[in-house]
């Protein structure tokens, strides 16, 4: 690998911070996320079938991780070949690197839900953290509201930002097309309800193993983003969250804040008992907008990290 490629995961972060998927080209071409979650529909309808066993059931699941890593594997390997060096070709490379990332995008949504807060419409902030929680919002008051995005906001630091740009600095876009594709299969079918369990166990056991070093890195960047507040909370509490690594830094956001996140919620009418994170008071109006001024921060210091890691050499697979 050509030394000038190293330099494409800060480069790759800083763009999609500034510039995201912009919506004129959203609108023109879907994001390929998309691409990869056609994809796993098309094996779910042809494998997950109600009369297979659910011994093998769960073998498919296994192959369709396996196809879909091999897949992102050989297609990121291809593109990296093809621009094999020069300043351009890191260019080029941070620019489909941005595909894998999201901070923007995550900036954005849970700067909709704000927006509407600090105007004193509720109804319009639960339309819009409705966007990006899956619990029932109808009956959310201000800080149900802002619980829900705060803690939005801190799982997916992990997901759309921390754990792609790892694997993206170690191992590359083959590594950053591998952790989305089983994330967006985890997303789809790494359920434990009935229909899914068997399929998606392959999918939710690899997303636990490739998110399991960025959960507790992303935990680490939001209490450095508040000037090392939540780290006691976080290790504390982290573990209480039924993913092993859900809980870092949604448990390292509560402390940061010094407010309570987590605790029951409803997902299609039922109450579901959750775990706490942290001590203090429900989270208000102004803890979200803190709680954006640390997930900048913490964006930050990862760009800091990966450029370090990217002088450093640090990429595993050449």
């Amino acid at each position: 690998m050509a030394e000038p490629l190293l330099l494409a995961p800060p480069l790759a972060l800083l763009i999609e911070a500034l510039v995201g998927y912009p919506a004129a080209l959203h609108s023109a071409v879907p994001h390929p996320v998309t691409w990869i979650g056609k994809a796993i529909e098309a094996m779910e309808r042809r494998w997950n079938l109600p009369e297979t066993s659910e011994v093998r059931r769960k073998e498919l699941g296994v192959v369709t991780v396996a196809i879909l890593i091999l897949s992102a594997v050989l297609i990121g390997g291809f593109v990296e070949s093809i621009f094999d060096s020069g300043l351009l070709a890191t260019l080029l490379v941070a620019l489909i690197a941005t595909l894998g990332l999201a901070q923007r995008s995550l900036h954005q949504h849970v700067m909709a839900v704000l927006d509407p807060l600090e105007a004193g419409d509720l109804p319009a902030a639960r339309v819009a953290v409705g966007r990006i929680v899956g619990r029932d919002i109808e009956d959310l008051d201000l800080h149900g509201v802002t619980a829900a995005a705060l803690e939005s906001l801190a799982e997916s630091f992990n997901d759309g930002v921390v754990a792609p740009a790892s694997w993206l600095t170690l191992f590359g876009l083959p590594g950053l097309f591998a952790y989305k594709a089983v994330n967006t299969a985890d997303s789809q079918i790494g359920h434990m309800e009935p229909r899914w369990r068997a399929f998606g166990w392959a999918a939710a056991k690899t997303d636990d193993v490739m998110n399991w070093v960025p959960a507790r890195l992303a935990g680490l960047l939001i209490c450095l983003g508040a000037g090392w507040k939540g780290w006691d909370v976080m290790r504390r509490d982290a573990r209480k969250h039924a993913s092993p690594n859900a809980g870092w830094p949604e448990a390292a956001m509560a402390g940061a804040l010094g407010v309570r996140l987590g605790g029951p919620a409803r997902y299609d009418g039922e109450t579901t008992d959750r775990p706490s994170f942290g001590d203090g008071r429900a989270p208000d109006l102004t803890d979200l907008r803190r709680g954006l001024r640390i997930y900048r921060r913490a964006c930050a210091l990862l760009w800091l990290l990966a450029a370090l890691a990217c002088l450093g050499g640090w990429r595993l697979v050449q």
